[in-house]
């Protein structure tokens, strides 16, 4: 079918809040745990290490309901759960063990403290890890943050690496094991419960009413600053920084905001993210077309038509069963020319972390599976406007997500 797409009055959408945020049930976490061991016995695993930092805490929080403040975390579990789980922190982090839904042992290791923090006669690495079952001939998978292809390569610190492969000598194993949690197809983050899909959705309202209020709220000589205040953060967890830049800067993207005032006519982006859900909008802040900067009067027809014809063929496409690589196709259909300068995966899991794992890549047979939480992200990178980072994710309902549209204003018929 083929559309036409052409400017109209049109609202953007309010989904409302909800009242409270809902809790993930205790028992979800060994219930995890439990999913897990049987993966690392497949695997011939004795003994998983789960590494945490501030920036790369989602594997961690996802079997615990813990993450680390400020510091390096690790927990450790043995393939049969007959041990209890051992949670290994550092001087400020140990005793948040005690508020993990998961019960764990509680081990502190200074050596994951910040820099020169009191050692007070606390263990090393190796011999903390030794303690928790690791030694000569035991075989061990590595939980990092990101799956290197080869199981040799890991990407936690070295020093734990390092003692770690000491610890199981020449007749043992130490390999990553992070495609367990992450996979595209079947990593056990890629699943959600309808639990973790509420609590999700709850915090998809978050950024997206945020988002919403900052549209609406944008007038030239607001501060950047100023304009991010707007998205109303309440203190929720980030998955990433809060964006927001609007002038030259724009075309960078992922920056801060800073003291610039806005000005009519300025291109503008912003991102908010926090734990299960990212919002981004970009556009130019103008009244009407004839306040578009020279040389982007074609905005609309060049840009934003076949751009949001892409996002809603994509989202047709979505089902249980639907290969990335048909949503590869789709995006690249439309944005295949180079104007647009579309080369990241156009799609991608999202959980507690931004970016999960994606699917979605050039002849993917990867199938989207219930359970999934998916953000639309097609990134363009158009140098004739500013550089626009378009990064769509805002009501995620399990697999299929809602959307505002990017540009009010469009539609099709």
């Amino acid at each position: 079918m083929t559309r036409t797409p052409r400017l109209a009055p049109v609202s953007l959408p309010d989904f409302g809040m909800p009242d409270e945020e809902p809790l993930l049930p205790p028992a979800i976490y060994p219930a995890r745990v439990t999913r897990l061991q049987t993966r690392m016995r497949a695997r011939g695993y004795d003994r998983l290490v789960v590494y945490a930092d501030r920036e790369h805490s989602a594997n961690l929080a996802y079997l615990t309901g813990f993450d680390p403040r400020f510091e390096e975390a690790l927990l450790v579990l043995d393939a049969t759960g007959d041990e209890p789980a051992v949670l290994i922190a550092g001087n400020e982090n140990v005793g948040l063990a005690a508020v993990a839904p998961l019960p764990v042992r509680a081990v502190l290791l200074a050596e994951l403290s910040l820099p020169s923090q009191p050692q007070h006669g606390a263990p090393s690495t190796d011999e903390a890890l030794a303690a928790c079952g690791i030694g000569s001939g035991s075989r061990v998978g590595v939980v990092g943050w990101k799956q290197l292809g080869d199981r040799a390569r890991l990407d936690p610190p070295a020093f734990v690496v390092d003692a770690l492969r000491a610890l199981v000598g020449p007749s043992g194993l130490v390999e990553s094991a992070t495609d367990l949690l992450i996979d595209p197809r079947d990593g056990l983050r890629v699943v959600n419960e309808a639990e973790q899909l509420a609590a999700f959705e709850y915090a998809s309202c978050q950024t997206s009413q945020g988002v919403r209020r900052l549209l609406h709220g944008l007038r030239p000589g607001l501060s950047e600053r100023e304009a991010v205040a707007l998205l109303g953060w309440t203190g929720a967890p980030l998955s990433c920084h809060l964006m927001l830049t609007a002038g030259e800067r724009a075309r960078f993207g992922l920056l801060s905001p800073g003291d610039r005032r806005l000005e009519r006519g300025d291109p503008f982006t912003t991102a908010y993210g926090i734990w299960g859900a990212l919002t981004c909008r970009a556009g130019f802040l103008v009244e009407d077309a004839s306040q578009l900067p020279a040389g982007a009067s074609d905005y609309v027809e060049r840009l934003v038509a076949p751009y949001v014809a892409a996002i809603v063929e994509w989202y047709e496409a979505l089902r249980v069963g639907q290969t990335g690589g048909v949503l590869h196709e789709i995006v690249h259909r439309h944005l295949g020319d180079p104007f647009f300068g579309v080369t990241l995966n156009p799609g991608h899991q999202i959980h507690l972390d931004e970016w999960v794992n994606s699917p979605v890549w050039e002849g993917s047979d990867v199938p989207l599976v219930s359970g999934t939480a998916m953000q639309v992200d097609v990134i363009t990178l158009i140098q004739s406007f500013f550089r626009i980072e378009t990064n769509i994710a805002t009501k995620k309902r399990g697999l299929i997500s809602g959307w505002c549209a990017v540009f009010s204003g469009l539609e099709f018929s």
